[in-house]
């Protein structure tokens, strides 16, 4: 590694550890009372659940009381049934007063039940100093205020002590009338729920207490529930997580001394059980955790993550050991280059060791192990590909000098080996392929022989006039009619390959609509004078760009792979070969038993099957032949799904010679680019899946909103980090490697987009099938009407209104005022949901492209719309 690269990781590092001191920097905080006057008490066990009846017994309650005991002086409890009903009973032996709870819901015969204990309770214990019938009844809409009124008035006649029932503020300031048959006046004030940030939690409460006792001047306010909790979603500025219920709970520890509040901290311990009925918030309200350890410091100051330097250093270290390597392979980039990756490497790695971090500290079940185990697969993939981007955008850009460059060197008086050039085709149009015949006769090469090989054609009318026309070229040009011919174009070229002349050389490969330079074989053959080369290849190029705006955006959308990534690739000799205007020696060609019939993609199977053998490739970004585009949308999809189903019928078969190196002479740059260069069309076919579960999962938000929360922000945010940085580098690398202007700049990454769905079918498909039948692409065909257009595309128009349906569903059930429908959650839109929303939103992108490609398709707009197709700049420039 350069000491430049040395010292930019350095830098980084540095920059790393001091943004995670700086984000858990000690705050110093009022400290915690001896004693806090009362908290909720639910004595439940992380294997409990009162819905199923499996309640905490008298040793657990004892030894959760044996640990309170001295540092509260009340506890509120929620019901006067079952094991709860001892609490009264054992709180006596620590001296902690009481408040009991009847429980009260939509079951009269449990209400009944729930009633006569809280008055037996009252009755029987000393230390039962207040009775609270019903928690929070009428905001579920349980019971309405004449029942609850029924109720609450029957425990006052047979109890001595006060008697309320618990409400949040705007439910009682709404039916004041309640407030005539209670003691007391019992109120929720919980800032979270209403998305109030942890800055302003304080002057809310003391706004709504100042609210209650003007309303209520005769009556005492008790709070009855006051807290934060320690993670779940974020809604509007209420962020939660143990640093927040610190500092919340401190400072509102002292606002309540300060004003005299009577209060009940919300709550003593952890309820994961309360996870299925509130969300995952549900389940962190406690002072304790559930194994009963404090969760934040009660007098040292507050820092967000107590070990956080072991964090920072488990992220730097990552980092460095990701970056070395990246380095170690790529010593020719610029400092800018350096700095890109090291800033991407460092954020990547501090990302991923915080989320697993956060979600490591969770109370899990099984199912949510699952989907955690999941979400981090998803997570470390896109770090994955964020990563590979990352280094391609840096080595196309800012690479110091190409090792590999393949220049041309024709020198007249040399010996020039015989190339037999080979031409499949089956059933395609008779003007198109005179015309590349006769671009063949005209090539400036001193011997070559074309081979013509038509493969299956059933109608004569279609492969006489071939026939004759090779006949009419002279003796190069050797005409071969063959049906039936299994192995489609694989099949064809072994065909070819069997009827070469003895003495060729060279084998060469082109489709049957490219009209090739004059110079293509002259300019490309000299290549082969280093023995270790097998492979000569020149991009694929397009003549039909200006025919129509669709094609030119289809142009503009090919042309990033030849002359970036196919650039990138051939510095360490892993370029994809691709089954036109390639050139291959035959000796290496049959070392290689020939071309794969198994295989859709059988020129980039060959390609890697000759670098397992030890070959060399070298590639010229020269154009020197130039072909038709698909005619139509329905046709650039299905040429990319034979492309995508082809790399991974190669990933599987190969697999062992690429992941392992096994049985195989594959460097390690090879396999790198191998497998990152197909990465994003697997991320395609598993973002398919991440979007047919993400509509599942937006539907159980909506349906459940108190119970099915969006994912963690972290995780949303990944994808929504990788859309912007892929279409940075995108519109970066097109302007300055490519020279394109915005309008085609923004027709590639539209076209791309508009991909996207047919490849992931295709991976998909892939990973589960063998024989996927070999797609021609068609020459000549007709345009599309509208209304076929949209029928092509139904079915990313389905999942694209099925995703903005969502959107809608969401923003709608997510967007209504707090308290004002029983069931809703009591806040506006949150930050998790708007990011939860813009992420579906970024997957509803590349459906609305394909949409609109296939209209493009079918609509005769001009190409010129997007300008002169651009030239590419130079392969190397100075730094700027």
């Amino acid at each position: 590694m350069k000491d430049s690269g040395i010292a930019v990781a350095l830098v980084f590092a540095i920059l790393t550890f001091g943004l995670w001191a700086y984000m858990n920097r000690p705050a110093a905080e009022p400290p915690w009372p001896a004693r806090v006057q009362g908290m909720a008490f639910s004595p439940f066990h992380a294997d409990q659940d009162p819905a199923y009846r499996r309640l905490p017994d008298r040793t657990q309650i004892e030894a959760d009381l044996q640990l309170l005991s001295g540092k509260v002086a009340a506890l509120r409890i929620y019901s006067s049934l079952y094991s709860l009903a001892e609490v009264p009973q054992l709180a006596a032996h620590h001296g902690i007063k009481i408040t009991v709870g009847a429980w009260l819901d939509t079951r009269r015969h449990s209400n009944e039940a729930e009633i006569h204990g809280a008055i037996r309770l009252a009755q029987d214990n000393d230390n039962v100093t207040h009775v609270i019938v019903g928690n929070e009844v009428l905001h579920r809409g349980d019971l309405t205020l004449a029942e609850l009124v029924q109720h609450i008035d029957r425990v006052r006649e047979a109890v001595q002590q006060p008697v309320s029932t618990a409400e949040p503020a705007h439910v009682w300031l709404r039916n004041p009338e309640l407030a005539q048959h209670v003691d007391f006046v019992t109120v929720h004030l919980l800032p979270y729920w209403e998305g109030i940030g942890v800055e302003q939690a304080n002057d809310f409460i003391a706004g709504t207490m100042r609210q209650l006792q003007a309303a209520f001047p005769d009556k005492l306010i008790v709070i009855g529930e006051v807290g934060w909790p320690s993670d779940g979603r974020t809604r509007g500025q209420a962020i939660a997580s143990v640093s927040h219920e610190a500092l919340f709970l401190r400072r509102f520890l002292r606002l309540a001394r300060d004003a005299g509040y009577v209060y009940y901290l919300m709550e003593a311990f952890d309820q994961p059980w309360k996870a299925r009925f509130e969300g995952a918030v549900g389940a962190y309200w406690g002072v304790y955790d559930v194994h009963r350890r404090p969760k934040f410091e009660f007098v040292a100051p507050i820092v967000r993550v107590q070990r956080w330097q072991l964090l920072a250093v488990i992220s730097v270290a990552l980092a460095a050991l990701l970056l070395g390597q990246l380095y170690m392979h790529s010593t020719a980039l610029r400092i800018r280059g350096r700095g890109l990756l090291a800033m991407v490497v460092y954020a990547a790695a501090t990302a991923a060791v915080w989320i697993i971090y956060d979600y490591s500290q969770r109370y899990l079940s099984f199912g949510g192990i699952i989907i955690g185990a999941l979400l981090i697969l998803c997570m470390l993939a896109v770090i994955a590909l964020l990563l590979t981007e990352a280094h391609e955008w840096a080595e196309a850009h800012w690479a110091t000098t190409r090792r590999r460059r393949f220049t041309v060197s024709s020198v007249p008086s040399r010996h020039w080996p015989k190339v037999s050039i080979h031409v499949p085709a089956y059933n395609e149009p008779v003007p198109m392929l005179i015309e590349t015949l006769n671009a063949l006769a005209a090539l400036d090469y001193p011997d070559f022989e074309v081979i013509l090989v038509d493969n299956n054609t059933a109608d004569e009318a279609v492969w006489r006039p071939l026939e004759a026309h090779c006949r009419l070229l002279g003796p190069r040009f050797r005409f071969f009619h063959a049906a039936p011919l299994a192995g489609f174009k694989a099949g064809a070229l072994n065909y070819a390959l069997r009827r070469t002349a003895a003495d060729a050389d060279i084998i060469a490969v082109i489709d049957s609509d490219y009209r090739v330079d004059t110079r293509w074989l002259c300019d490309l053959v000299p290549g082969f004078d280093d023995p270790k080369v097998a492979i000569v290849q020149a991009p694929q190029d397009y003549r039909d760009s200006g025919a129509s705006l669709f094609k030119a955006m289809c142009y503009a959308e090919y042309r990033g792979f030849f002359h970036i990534g196919m650039v990138t690739r051939n510095e360490r000799n892993a370029i994809i070969q691709h089954g036109t205007m390639t050139l291959v020696r035959r000796a290496a060609l049959e070392q290689a038993d020939g071309w794969a019939q198994w295989c859709i993609t059988e020129d980039a199977e060959l390609g890697l099957r000759l670098f397992a053998l030890g070959h060399e490739a070298c590639y010229l970004v020269h154009s020197y032949g130039r072909g038709l585009m698909p005619d139509s949308f329905a046709d650039y999809r299905k040429q990319r799904f034979r492309w995508a189903y082809g790399a991974v019928q190669i990933l599987r078969i190969h697999a062992a010679a690429l992941f392992s190196g096994t049985r195989s002479r594959l460097t390690r740059g090879q396999r790198y680019h191998f497998i990152a260069g197909w990465l994003p069309w697997l991320a395609d076919g598993l973002n398919l899946i991440f979007t047919l579960a993400a509509l599942c999962w937006s539907a159980a938000m909506i349906l459940w909103p108190n119970r099915i929360d969006p994912p963690p922000i972290m995780f949303s945010a990944l994808p929504l980090v990788l859309f912007t940085f892929k279409l940075l580098k995108l519109a970066h690398l097109y302007t300055s490697r490519i020279g394109t202007n915005v309008r085609q700049t923004f027709a590639a990454a539209m076209a791309g987009l508009s991909l996207s769905h047919t490849i992931g079918k295709a991976v998909i498909k892939a990973l589960f099938t063998r024989d996927e039948p070999f797609f021609r692409t068609p020459k000549h065909g007709t345009r599309h009407v509208l209304a076929r257009a949209v029928t092509d595309a139904r079915q990313e128009m389905l999942i694209l209104a099925a995703l903005l349906l969502a959107v809608l569903g969401l923003t709608h059930r997510f967007a209504i005022a707090p308290g004002l429908v029983i069931g809703l959650p009591r806040e506006l839109k949150g930050t998790d949901v708007s990011v939860w929303i813009a992420v579906l939103l970024i997957q509803a992108v590349p459906y609305a492209a394909a949409l609109l490609m296939s209209i493009i398709d079918a609509l005769p707009l001009p190409a010129k719309w997007l300008g002169d197709p651009a030239r590419p700049l130079p392969d190397l420039r100075p730094d700027p």
